[in-house]
C-alpha cells in the first residue's frame, strides 16, 4: 500500500470576525493544483481523502476530476490552526507573525497548539485511512504542512514535530509492507511545481 501525502496549494491570506478562517486558493494555488493530475499520472489511485478545509479540498479537486473519484473528507485531517479567525501563508508570516514564524522555523508548533491533542487526532485519521485501504491501494491524502509533519515525526521517531519544510502542492510518499510497517519513500517532492513556488522565484 502507498499513501501520497499532498499539501494543499497556495491559499489566500484571510482575516474574519465571525467564523474560523477557511481561505480559498489563490490563482497561483489553482495553477499549482492543476499540475497534480499529470504529476501523479504514474500512480493508480484507489481513493482520495482530504482535510475538510477549503484549501485542501480545492487542491484535491483537479485530481479527483481527472480520476473520476469522489473526495472523502476526514475532519481530523484539519490543520492545527483550523479554529483561528485568520490565516497567513507561511511565506508572509515572517513579518506578519514573527513569533509564530520563529517557532515553526525551529521545528516547533505554535504555542497555542495542544501538541498531544493535535498529534492524537492526526494519527487517528491516518490510521483510519490505512485501515480502510487494501494492500495494493494507492491513496492520495490532501492535508497540511503540520499534519504531514506530525505523521512523519511519528513514522521516523523524530524529536521535533515540524522537521520538514513541506511546500505547497508537494508530495510525500509512504510505503506500507504486508506486515503493516510503514516507511517514507520520499518527502516534499516539488519538481512538478518548482517554478510556481514563491521561494524559488
Amino acid at each position: 500500500m502507498q499513501l501520497l501525502l499532498i499539501r494543499h496549494a497556495l491559499p489566500e491570506r484571510l482575516f474574519t470576525d465571525d467564523a474560523p478562517a477557511d481561505p480559498a486558493l489563490t490563482a497561483e494555488g489553482h495553477a499549482q493544483a492543476a499540475r497534480l493530475p499529470d504529476a501523479l499520472a504514474p500512480y493508480p489511485m484507489a481513493r482520495i481523502v482530504s482535510s475538510p478545509q477549503l484549501r485542501a479540498r480545492q487542491t484535491a479537486a483537479p485530481l479527483a476530476e481527472a480520476r473520476g473519484l469522489v473526495v472523502d473528507v476526514d475532519k481530523d485531517l484539519a490543520e492545527y490552526d483550523s479554529e483561528l479567525a485568520h490565516y497567513i501563508p507561511i511565506h508572509e508570516a515572517k513579518t506578519a507573525a514573527p513569533e509564530a514564524y520563529a517557532r515553526i522555523l525551529a521545528g516547533h508548533l505554535p504555542e497555542f497548539v495542544d501538541a498531544d491533542v493535535f498529534r492524537a487526532r492526526v494519527l487517528d485519521a491516518m490510521g483510519r485511512v490505512v485501515a480502510d485501504s487494501d494492500h495494493e491501494d494507492t491513496v492520495a491524502v490532501f492535508a497540511h504542512g503540520g499534519v504531514i509533519n506530525i505523521y512523519l515525526q511519528h513514522l521516523l521517531g523524530l524529536e521535533r514535530p515540524l522537521t520538514f519544510p513541506i511546500e505547497y502542492a508537494s508530495v510525500s510518499r509512504i510505503l506500507f509492507s504486508r506486515n503493516g510497517k510503514a516507511r517514507p519513500a520520499s518527502v516534499n517532492e516539488t519538481g512538478h511545481v518548482r517554478d510556481l513556488l514563491t521561494r524559488h522565484r
